[in-house]
This record gives structure tokens, sequence and C-alpha cells, in this order.
């Protein structure tokens, strides 16, 4: 079932600074960076996406305010000095290591298991979880059914969750 309204923005406001400060790492300006968690929370309960559980909504904000941030950078390219794409990238993948490296055993086992599903699933989960996706988008994206990917989705949940399972037995 999907979160309503009042639930996405508590857990939004919960990681406000989290997501903020994903916002202000490309946008270096603590006005702009509020500016855009505002924009990201707004768009969370005012367009059509749905969010099954607190992940999907966090990775989904954290994506949308970088890609807000990069736009914001785009507007006022004049006005300010951003940082190049390629440091971009590289805070955010120290970030996301270092990120990784504070998370419990749970979220180490699920990354190996993410780490070994095909290419083609992956994708799906890419676009599902980490873009924010409806199922009706995902099923556009890649040229199939939306009930072919609403068991797609529910296959590679049950797959992920024997594999975490496992992982976390055997350590």
């Amino acid at each position: 079932m999907p979160l309503d309204h009042e639930t996405i923005l508590r857990h939004l406001f919960a990681a406000r600074q989290r997501l903020s400060a994903a916002a202000w790492l490309i946008v270096r300006d603590a006005q702009a960076a509020e500016d855009i968690f505002q924009n990201v929370a707004l768009k969370s309960v005012t367009r059509d996406v749905s969010f099954e559980h607190e992940g999907a909504l966090l990775s989904w904000a954290t994506v949308s305010a970088r890609r807000e941030g990069i736009d914001w950078l785009r507007k006022h390219k004049h006005e300010t000095l951003g940082l190049e794409a390629d440091v971009l990238d590289l805070l955010d993948h120290e970030w996301q290591s270092k990120h990784a490296q504070s998370e419990g055993p749970r979220m180490a086992a699920l990354r190996e298991c993410l780490d070994a599903v095909p290419a083609n699933s992956r994708r799906l989960l890419e676009l599902r979880y980490f873009e924010g996706r409806s199922c009706q988008e995902v099923a556009e994206k890649v040229g199939a059914g939306v009930a072919a990917i609403y068991q797609r989705l529910s296959r590679l949940h049950r797959q992920l969750k024997q594999c975490v399972d496992q992982r976390l037995s055997h350590s």
C-alpha cells in the first residue's frame, strides 16, 4: 500500500538535513539547498508518484534533490562558481561509499545481493526505486506490460529477500 501524503512529508522532514546536504553539495548555497528541499517535498505530494516504503521515497528524494541542484546550477551558472560534473560525481561516489560503511549488516548484504542481479533486472529496480518511477512508467520505458513489471518486481523482491536472509544467516 502506497504511503499517504502525511507519512511522506513526515519521512522527508525527518531526512531534511540529509536531503538539503545532498543539494548543498551541488549548489553550495544554503538558501538554494533549502528551496530545493522544499520543491522536492512539494513534488512528492503533488506529482502522480507513489511510494511503497520509506526507502523508495528517500531514494527518489535524493535523486530529485541532486537533479534540482544541477538544474539550479544551470540556471545560475553566471552567478556562481559551481563544481564540474566529474567532481560532483566523485563527491557523490565518496558520500555513497562512506554512507555504505556506516550501514548495518542487512544493508551490506542487500548491496552484495544487488550486485549479483542481472543487468536487465537491475535496470527495473533502478527505474522503480532509485529514479522513483511508477510501474506504468517503468513498463513504458522497457516496452513491457504493467502486469509483467509488477510480476518481475515481485519476483525480484522475493529473490533479494532470500539472498539477504541467506547472507545474514551465514555471517
